[in-house]
C-alpha cells in the first residue's frame, strides 16, 4: 500500500507542477525535474528507485510513438540526409569525446568511461519533443531536431551493448559484430515497425467503434515495442517507425469524432507520463548520490565537464554540417544562428537514463560491477543539467537567434488556408445550385456561412462559422448533410494545400481539427 500511495502522490505532484508550468509558460520538463529534486531533498521523503523495466516497457513506448506520430512525413523526407549524418556520426563522436574526458577527469576505468560515453551519446526524443512543443521553430528545423533524437537511438543502443560487454566480460571490442548488431537493431526494428503499422492500418480502416479505436491506438506502441524486443531488434526504432507511418495516414483512417477522441485520450496519457517521468529523474538523484563511494564526491564537477563536452562536440559537428547544407542550398552567406539553436536543443532525458539502468550490476564472475553507481549518478546529473540549463534558456536562445516564426506569419498562413477552404466550399455549392436539387433556403444558409468565413479569413480573424436564420426540420437535415459534404471538399482542399507545400503541417493539423469539431457538432445536432 505504501508503494501505491507513493505512486499516487507522485502523479498528483507531477500533474500540479506541469499544470503550473503551462500556465507560467515555463518548460514543463525543466520545472518537473527541479520540483522532483526539491521534494527528494525534503526530510522524510521515501527513497525513489527507478526500475529499467518500468521505463522501458511502460513509459517509453507511448511517448516515443506520440513524438513520431506528430512528425510530418513531408519535412522528414527533406532532412533525411543530415538526420542520417547526425544519428550515426554525431553519436559516435559524442561517445568518444565523453569517454575520453571521463577517463581523464573521473575515477572511472576506460571501460566504464566508454559505457558512460555510449549512454550519453544520443539526444532524447521525449525531452526534445516536450521542450520544443511550444517553440515557433521553422518546420524543417523542428523536424531535424526531433527526427535526430528519434533515429539516433539505434546507434546509441549498439554502443551501450558493446561497452557493457567490454565492462562485464573484460573483452576487447568486436566492431565487426557491432556493425552487424546495428543493422539488426535498426533494420529489424524498421521492418517490424512498418509491419505493425500495416496491420494496424488494415484494422482501423475496418473499425468504426470509438472505444475499440481508442484501445487499438493505445496498444499499438506497446505491440511495436514488444514484438521488436522479442525479436532481439530495436523496440525504440520499431515504435518510432510505426508512429511515423501511422501519423502520416491518421486522418484517412478514422472519422472526425474518433480523431477528436483519440487526440484527447492520447494527450492525457502523454501529459501524465511525461509529468511523472521527468519528476522521477529529479527524485532519483539524491538516493543515487548516497550510494557513491567517498572517493566520488567530486561528481558535480565531473557532470558539468561532461555536459560542457557534449555541447561543445555538438556545436563543432553541427557548424560545418550546417555550412555545407546552406552552401548547397545556394545561400551566399552562411547563417550561424541555426547550428546554435540546434546545438542548444540537443538535451538528454529519459532514454540515456534507461540505458544506464540497463547496464548489468555484476561482472561475469559474479562480482559487483565497479563504478556502476558513479556512471548512474553522472548520467542522471547530466540529464538534470541539460534539462534545467538548456531547457530554461532554449526559448530565449531561439528568440535571440531570430529564426523563430512570428505569430503574424502563422496567423497569415492560417488565414490564407481558410480562404482557400472557403473558396473550395463555395465552388462546390455553386455546382449543387446548378443541379437545382437543393432548397434555396439551404443554399442561402450554407452560402452565408462560407461567405462569413471567407470574410473572416480576409480580415485575419479566427474561425467564425455563424449560420443565422430558421428553417424547417427537413431543411435542417438537408443543411447538415450538405455541410458535411462541403467539409469533405474542404478537407480535400486542405490536403492539396499541404501536398503542394503551400501550408505547414502545424497549420494543416489545426485546420483539420477545426473541421473535425464542426463535423462532430453537425452529427450531434
Amino acid at each position: 500500500m505504501r508503494s501505491v500511495g507513493t505512486v499516487l502522490a507522485l502523479v498528483v505532484l507531477a500533474t500540479v507542477v506541469a499544470t503550473f508550468a503551462r500556465r507560467w509558460r515555463i518548460p514543463a520538463p525543466s520545472l518537473l525535474v527541479v520540483a522532483g529534486l526539491a521534494v527528494a531533498l525534503l526530510p522524510g521523503t521515501p527513497e525513489i528507485r527507478i526500475s529499467p523495466e518500468i521505463i522501458g516497457l511502460v513509459v517509453l513506448p507511448p511517448l516515443l510513438y506520440a513524438s513520431a506520430e506528430d512528425m510530418p512525413w513531408r519535412e522528414l523526407r527533406a532532412v533525411w540526409k543530415p538526420v542520417g549524418v547526425l544519428a550515426i556520426g554525431l553519436v559516435l563522436a559524442s561517445a568518444a569525446a565523453v569517454a575520453a574526458v571521463a577517463a581523464v577527469l573521473t575515477p572511472l576505468s576506460w571501460q566504464m568511461a566508454f559505457v558512460l560515453g555510449a549512454v550519453l551519446a544520443s539526444t532524447d526524443p521525449v525531452a526534445v519533443t516536450a521542450l520544443g512543443r511550444r517553440l515557433a521553430l521553422p518546420p524543417r528545423v523542428q523536424v531535424l531536431v526531433q527526427a535526430e533524437s528519434l533515429f539516433n537511438d539505434a546507434t546509441s543502443l549498439v554502443l551501450v551493448r558493446v561497452a557493457a560487454g567490454i565492462a562485464v566480460a573484460s573483452a576487447a571490442a568486436d566492431w565487426g559484430s557491432a556493425g552487424g548488431a546495428f543493422l539488426l537493431l535498426a533494420g529489424g526494428g524498421t521492418v517490424i515497425g512498418a509491419a505493425v503499422a500495416a496491420v494496424i492500418t488494415l484494422i482501423r480502416r475496418r473499425t468504426e467503434d470509438p472505444v475499440l479505436e481508442t484501445v487499438i491506438a493505445l496498444v499499438t506502441p506497446y505491440a511495436a515495442y514488444l514484438l521488436a524486443e522479442i525479436a532481439h531488434t530495436s523496440g525504440v526504432t520499431s515504435c518510432v517507425v510505426a508512429g511515423v507511418v501511422l501519423g502520416g495516414h491518421g486522418d484517412r483512417l478514422t472519422n472526425a469524432r474518433i480523431r477528436l477522441q483519440l487526440h484527447a485520450v492520447y494527450g492525457t496519457v502523454v501529459f501524465l507520463l511525461e509529468s511523472v517521468v521527468f519528476s522521477l529523474i529529479g527524485l532519483a538523484l539524491p538516493s543515487q548520490v548516497q550510494a557513491l563511494a567517498d572517493g566520488d564526491r567530486a561528481w558535480p564537477l565531473y557532470a558539468l565537464a561532461i555536459a560542457a563536452t557534449l555541447v561543445a562536440v555538438r556545436l563543432l559537428w553541427l557548424a560545418p554540417l550546417s555550412a555545407v547544407v546552406q552552401r548547397k542550398g545556394g545561400l551566399g552567406r552562411v547563417n550561424w544562428r541555426v547550428p546554435m539553436v540546434l546545438t542548444w536543443a540537443g538535451t538528454r532525458g529519459v532514454m540515456p537514463l534507461a540505458a544506464a539502468l540497463s547496464v548489468p550490476e555484476v561482472v561475469r564472475n559474479g562480482a559487483p560491477l565497479t563504478d556502476r553507481s558513479l556512471v548512474l549518478v553522472l548520467t542522471t546529473s547530466v540529464v538534470v543539467v541539460t534539462l534545467v540549463v538548456q531547457g530554461f534558456t532554449l526559448a530565449p536562445v531561439v528568440r535571440a537567434s531570430g529564426i523563430a516564426l512570428e505569430p503574424d506569419h502563422t496567423a497569415r498562413e492560417e488565414a490564407e488556408a481558410r480562404s482557400h477552404l472557403a473558396h473550395a466550399g463555395l465552388a462546390r455549392l455553386e455546382e449543387l445550385a446548378e443541379l437545382e436539387v437543393v432548397p434555396d433556403v439551404v443554399l442561402d444558409r450554407l452560402r452565408r456561412g462560407l461567405t462569413a468565413r471567407l470574410e473572416d479569413a480576409r480580415d485575419r480573424l479566427t474561425d467564425s462559422d455563424d449560420a443565422d436564420g430558421t428553417a424547417t426540420e427537413s431543411a435542417d437535415r438537408v443543411y447538415r448533410q450538405l455541410r458535411r459534404d462541403l467539409i469533405s471538399v474542404e478537407t480535400g482542399e486542405l490536403q492539396r494545400l499541404y501536398d503542394s507545400h503551400t501550408i505547414s503541417d502545424i497549420t494543416r493539423r489545426r485546420l483539420q481539427r477545426a473541421l473535425d469539431l464542426e463535423e462532430t457538432r453537425l452529427t450531434d445536432a
